[in-house]
């Protein structure tokens, strides 16, 4: 029998063709253009603040030892612009560590260049003013600011990182808050390693390419004792050490941008990472000389698996204990199961006030949570998981990512990519109930604004039952108004307003409540009307999150001093409706998320003066979008003498409507906001 001999692979030549091309690298750190100092090359930049005009990065493999690290190098050239702009000299590197493991930072250099008095004068990164910051329990971050950084100031950075953790494979992002000269990312990736790529965004690439070379390897095979070798040999049975030179192919990739417009915050977005320009790596499967192609790449079936395996996740499911006596009676006195949920939730809720923190696994039991009163997302809601189950309900874990930290991809199985979790519950039907406790403000059933992000996973303990959700809801932001109105013969108002926010907007209204106070959230519906005097308002169901947020006030408005007589001009719809469209641009490269469907509701009846008459009637409109997207009608009608009626309802279908769609929203806000705008003129009988 023969003990099993040691294998251990050595560099010995640098990857043939890997880098290649090296000298035409187009940065050069220390040589900055001197063109770069004047002004000319950047007349076309006058609304940016910076501009980067090269970020360069390249990421091959090396040998340490017996095992293969990944090595990356970048360097950057920026041109600050205007003052708003230092903010690009602060640089952050993010470094996972993982044990005793780390990723580390090598070959940190930083200089700053200004032009003074004609001469270029340099200032060099000081390492005193380089710090580490704890970000997550796996991720620090090396943090530093450029020094003298002035407007027309040139800085630029190059740095390595170099990582025993193959599965992190440094992501590229071509695009940034401000506008991209040239940003070139290179990966020479050996035969042994299978890499899925994900490229995302909306610019094309300047260079594109796959080239195969070959870079040379020493398989060293280290000594070792053969138990059938005669004992009495020279070397007692030992077996000499030997190397064999191997060439392994090697794939080299090539990818630029240039002249990359800088990314442009919209209305009704996520975040801005599901949107730029970048690209992104997986670690699939690995294949080494004399053994087979090893899938490395996770599964869902094995992070269900490794979820309710972990001891700040699935084994904290069952130790809800504690409540037992709370949750006593419940299943009795509620057979109903979306009423049990509800009850079990009112007494989380009671229990445990979620602590703005987002996360799907805790840092600490339940049971620390609780006495504190005070937790993350995952504290709340796997203790809601908990006691769900302590009432009879079969409830499970359901996974998901916030709007703010970016869309699941659902072909990559990443745990990272979730950083929230909510409970649901199967009812008859196929139906799901989604229940969430960190929202008192929001019914049961309905998950918080920030959770409105496409889709979640469903964790199951028996393989091939967990599936995708979808998270579109069924709630909408419904707005309702209905205004009597009042005109006097010299212009003046008075006026009386019921409001009703219903669904997410009531939400929105209770948390802006709660937040102001009456006194301050009165002057706030005061502010954008000039003149209007508001002495009181009434609120009413403000704790029944189960039924709109009723608000109503009374108003008066003096008359205009620069009225004309006999005739009066009033747009009563625009003080009850937005102004402004939210699509400024003319075009849009990504979807408008709502998040939810929206309706919006006003109706308006206004009494005229004595002796005055609606002199021409405006026209009545219906304006839709395409494929029964939305619609928006609007409608005046005078049936009764003295008495004008209008009618304004809009109302958005769709949750999310596609770039392709942005051309007809941005109309049909126009539209809209344009006939709300529409003057009525009303002068005196004759």
């Amino acid at each position: 029998m023969k003990l099993p001999v040691r294998h251990a692979f050595i560099l010995t030549a640098a990857l043939l063709g890997a880098f290649a091309a090296r000298a035409q690298e187009p940065i050069k750190f220390g040589k900055p253009d001197p063109k770069d100092f004047t002004a000319a090359p950047f007349a076309g930049d006058s609304a940016a603040a910076a501009v980067v005009l090269c970020d360069f990065g390249a990421t091959s493999f090396r040998l340490q030892g017996s095992s293969f690290q990944l090595v990356t190098e970048r360097t950057t050239r920026i041109k600050i612009l205007k003052k708003a702009g230092y903010d690009v000299a602060t640089v952050t590197i993010p470094l996972y560590h993982r044990g005793t493991s780390e990723e580390k930072v090598g070959a940190l250099r930083g200089m700053t260049y200004n032009l003074v008095n004609g001469q270029v004068v340099k200032t060099k990164l000081d390492g005193a003013n380089v710090f580490t910051e704890e970000r997550t329990p796996n991720v620090r971050v090396r943090k530093f600011t450029l020094p003298d950084v002035r407007e027309g100031a040139v800085i630029e950075y190059a740095y390595s990182v170099t990582s025993d953790f193959l599965f992190n494979f440094q992501d590229w992002t071509f695009q940034r808050e401000i506008p991209v000269r040239w940003s070139e990312y290179r990966a020479a990736i050996p035969e042994y390693f299978d890499y899925k790529m994900l490229m995302q965004g909306y610019h094309a690439l300047a260079v594109n390419t796959r080239e195969e070379g070959s870079g040379q390897y020493l398989l060293h095979t280290a000594g070792g004792f053969d138990s059938d070798a005669d004992a009495r040999s020279a070397n007692g049975g030992r077996t000499a050490a030997s190397s064999e030179a191997i060439t392994a192919r090697v794939t080299n990739y090539h990818w630029a941008m240039k002249d990359v417009p800088a990314f442009r915050e919209e209305p009704y977005m996520t975040t801005a990472g599901d949107y730029l320009d970048r690209i992104d790596f997986e670690l699939a499967g690995q294949r080494f000389p004399g053994q087979g192609y090893q899938n490395v790449a996770g599964t869902w079936a094995k992070i269900d698996t490794e979820l309710l395996a972990d001891e700040d996740f699935g084994q904290q499911l069952d130790r809800g204990s504690f409540l037992k006596e709370q949750l006593l009676g419940l299943p009795a006195k509620y057979p109903d199961l979306t009423a049990r949920a509800a009850a079990v939730r009112q007494v989380v809720m009671a229990a445990v006030r979620y602590d703005g923190t987002d996360r799907y696994s805790t840092t600490g039991s339940l049971r620390k949570a609780y006495d504190a009163h005070r937790g993350t997302a995952a504290d709340v809601n796997l203790l809601l998981i908990a006691a769900l189950r302590g009432a009879g309900l079969p409830a499970h874990p359901l996974l998901l990512s916030t709007r703010d930290h970016g869309r699941v991809n659902q072909t990559l199985p990443l745990l990272e990519r979730f950083n929230y979790v909510v409970a649901l519950v199967p009812l008859a039907g196929g139906k799901d109930l989604l229940v969430d406790a960190t929202e008192p403000l929001l019914p049961c059933g309905t998950l918080p604004e920030r959770c409105l992000n496409q889709t979640g996973r469903l964790i199951m303990k028996n393989s091939g039952e967990g599936r995708w959700v979808d998270l579109t809801p069924t709630q909408r932001y419904v707005r309702y108004q209905q205004v009597a109105l009042t005109l006097d013969a010299q212009g003046g108002l008075t006026g009386k307003v019921h409001q009703e926010h219903g669904g997410y907007a009531g939400a929105d209204a209770r948390k802006e409540l709660a937040r102001l106070g009456e006194k301050k959230y009165l002057a706030e519906l005061a502010r954008p009307h000039s003149g209007w005097t508001i002495p009181k308002l009434t609120v009413a169901e403000r704790d029944n999150t189960a039924k709109p947020l009723a608000v109503d006030y009374e108003f008066t408005e003096p008359a205009d001093d620069n009225a004309t007589a006999g005739t009066l001009y009033l747009s009563p719809l625009r003080d009850f409706s937005s102004e402004q469209n939210p699509f400024r641009h003319d075009d849009r490269l990504f979807p408008v998320d709502f998040g939810a469907a929206q309706d919006e509701t006003t109706m308006v009846t206004l009494t005229l003066p004595a002796g005055y008459e609606l002199a021409e009637t405006p026209k009545n409109a219906v304006i839709s979008l395409p494929d029964n997207g939305g619609r928006f009608v609007y409608n005046v009608a005078a049936t009764t003498p003295g008495v004008v009626q209008l009618t304004s309802r809009l109302t958005l279908r769709k949750p999310t409507y596609g770039a392709e769609e942005y051309v007809h929203l941005r109309e049909f806000y126009r539209l809209m906001l344009e006939k709300q705008a529409e003057k009525l003129v009303i002068k005196k009988k004759v």
